[in-house]
């Protein structure tokens, strides 16, 4: 068998980024073969992988990036089991290795982002696995976001859990930074299902209008008017649950959409991407 010294550990450690132990074992295990080793290690983040899938992800890191036209934005959230593993520098560093590789290669899914090609020439997913392996817990990217606009808004909430991307057009040269930030902040506090009611899906709208029938009909209306009773339920649905029509949360005097037409006259929302860890 060959001898596996400290320098042999310390340069699996280098090229992997796993622990003193494993990498010992992974050295004694492949009798000192370094691709060996690498591919024990690999496996090892498989099976921590394959054991833990079914395990909750409630902690993590949201992180975006803006391009410096302000035309594109990339939104990554990388989900993990408990909160200090969320604060290690190896995860943290990865949640930066995805968001990084989504900008260079403008992966228009997360399943492109997951297959891109490494520095090492590796996947982007094994790379996952192998902090799997390394900490023991679960990981999973849990959303991600590539959004084309006139101009794209980013905001991280502190918690660093939250994060939101919004495109927005008619800008008219007005500097968007103060308001897309505004825009962002209030979608992640007021979670709208939509930009305005047409974004609004059918299955939604049905039981919205069917709820507010049950509600009036519990409450004695009659059957003629439980028709015209829904309706108002639903559009007062439409005024709280869609980001145009709700009020704004720093001055309710005003809707979003009145805001941003009075920053630039026509500014609207197109588009919009909320993504919460754990919530």
């Amino acid at each position: 068998m060959a001898a596996i010294t400290a320098q042999d550990v310390n340069k699996l450690r280098a090229m992997t980024g796993a622990g003193m132990m494993d990498c010992k074992k992974a050295l004694v295990e492949a009798e000192g073969d370094f691709e060996a080793a690498r591919d024990i290690l690999r496996k090892q983040g498989q099976k921590i992988a394959d054991k833990r899938s079914d395990n909750a992800t409630s902690e993590g890191l949201v992180l975006a990036s803006v391009s410096e036209d302000g035309t594109n934005g990339k939104l990554v959230a990388l989900a993990c089991e408990t909160e200090p593993v969320s604060k290690v520098a190896d995860f943290r560093n990865l949640v930066q290795q995805i968001l990084d590789s989504a900008v260079k290669t403008n992966a228009a899914t997360k399943e492109d982002l997951l297959a891109a090609s490494q520095e090492d020439g590796r996947s982007l997913q094994d790379h996952i696995t192998d902090l799997m392996g390394k900490i023991g817990e679960k990981l999973d990217v849990v959303a991600y976001a590539n959004m084309t606009a006139e101009k794209v808004a980013s905001y991280i909430h502190s918690d660093g859990k939250k994060g939101v991307l919004v495109g927005l057009k008619n800008v008219n040269g007005a500097d968007v930074e103060t308001v897309g930030r505004d825009v962002a902040m209030q979608i992640v506090a007021m979670k709208p299902v939509a930009v305005d009611k047409d974004g609004v899906d059918s299955a939604t709208v049905e039981r919205e209008i069917e709820i507010g029938k049950e509600q009036a009909r519990a409450e004695g209306k009659p059957e003629a008017m439980l028709e015209k009773i829904a309706q108002g339920k639903l559009n007062k649905f439409y005024k709280e649950n869609t980001l145009l029509n709700q009020e704004f949360v720093k001055d309710n005097s005003v809707t979003i959409a009145q805001l941003l037409d009075k920053t630039s006259k026509g500014m609207t929302v197109t588009d919009f991407k909320r993504v919460a860890i754990g919530a």
